[in-house]
């Protein structure tokens, strides 16, 4: 008998199976990863928010591929992408969309939908827009549906609004409220990339320029992401790690229990959406490990993207030279696992 035998028949199965949704996932993000550099974290975060069925917001400084990362997303994954430029005369029947009046048909209204309905939803400088434009979002993030004269539009089965906002930029913008803040499963900050990377990108975009008929890229369906969703669901987190959850946010309502700084640090703490924020994400970083158990590092790895946004800092955090990150920081080291 061929000794080679076994092996050829090993890979002529493996050719056949389709790939694992598992892998699936794992080859979007190195897809994405091939046109993003330097940015593997926010990369991982993304993913990790469209596996929870949640919206994200992506801050960092001009040119740092935030949009670049949601169109890259896009176009690895069978999806429809609507970009929505956020500008300060913007309308909230610009983003939903409106009522329109014809004569010839039945019914004399007809419901012209906005660029609101798409799988995912690029929301560009979303801090540029007045707050009853803001809110317009707030639906359609929570409820998966827009209401528009008296009448109840349903999103798309897979639908995602990715945000970003630039913390630099001052004028002509408005800050999200709270309560919008808090429907956003992360808030994703974007960083400098490092010397290498910054060298990779830029041969990047030098060989983008000179390439004229680049192969096909490799498209996800978009059923793997909902067959990943379902075996998310099966992820098992322990006694303790549901405990070690609800002790981080209960550290900040009551940061005196865990600390006379944090206490001085922190005025308002999460709600319980950033406990259901946290659950979810842990178990969706413990799946891309390759895990059916969540871990405390898994917690630890989310925690600032699920509560950076969520905590509210006093004045005395300012003064003392405090942000989100740090304060975060400081409240890990004092809570303990169970």
């Amino acid at each position: 008998m061929n000794p080679y035998w076994g092996l050829f028949t090993l890979y002529l199965i493996t050719k056949c199976l389709p790939m694992a949704t598992r892998d699936q996932i794992l080859e979007l993000k190195k897809q994405i990863g091939e046109n993003i550099i330097g940015q593997e974290d926010v990369i991982t975060k993304i993913l990790i928010g469209l596996l929870t069925d949640g919206n994200v917001l992506l801050e960092g400084l001009p040119g740092l591929a935030k949009t670049r990362a949601v169109k890259s997303l896009a176009k690895h994954l069978a999806c429809k992408l609507s970009r929505i430029q956020f500008t300060p005369d913007l309308l909230p029947s610009d983003i939903t969309g409106t009522e329109i009046y014809q004569p010839q048909s039945e019914e004399k209204f007809i419901f012209q939908p906005g660029p609101l309905f798409s799988n995912l939803v690029l929301a560009d400088e979303i801090n540029r827009a007045p707050a009853k434009v803001q809110a317009a979002l707030l639906e359609a993030m929570e409820e998966r549906q827009v209401s528009v004269a008296g009448k109840t539009h349903a999103m798309e089965p897979l639908f995602m609004v990715l945000a970003t906002e630039n913390p630099i930029e001052q004028e002509g913008t408005y800050p999200l409220p709270e309560a919008q803040l808090d429907r956003f499963m992360m808030k994703i900050e974007v960083t400098y990339p490092g010397y290498d990377d910054e060298l990779s990108i830029m041969r990047l975009v030098r060989k983008e320029a000179g390439s004229t008929n680049g192969a096909a890229p490799v498209v996800i369906p978009q059923e793997v992401i909902f067959e990943a969703r379902k075996a998310i669901n099966t992820v098992k987190t322990s006694e303790a790690a549901e405990k070690y959850i609800v002790d981080i946010i209960s550290a900040t309502r009551y940061p005196d229990k865990f600390g006379k700084d944090l206490a001085k640090w922190i005025s308002y703490g999460a709600s319980p959406r950033g406990t259901i924020a946290l659950d979810k994400c842990s178990r969706v970083v413990a799946w891309l490990e390759g895990r059916d158990y969540v871990t405390p590092d898994d917690i630890r790895f989310i925690a600032h993207d699920v509560l950076r946004h969520r905590i509210i800092l006093s004045y005395t955090a300012n003064a003392d030279g405090m942000n989100a990150n740090k304060v975060i920081d400081e409240l890990l080291k004092n809570v303990a696992v169970s």
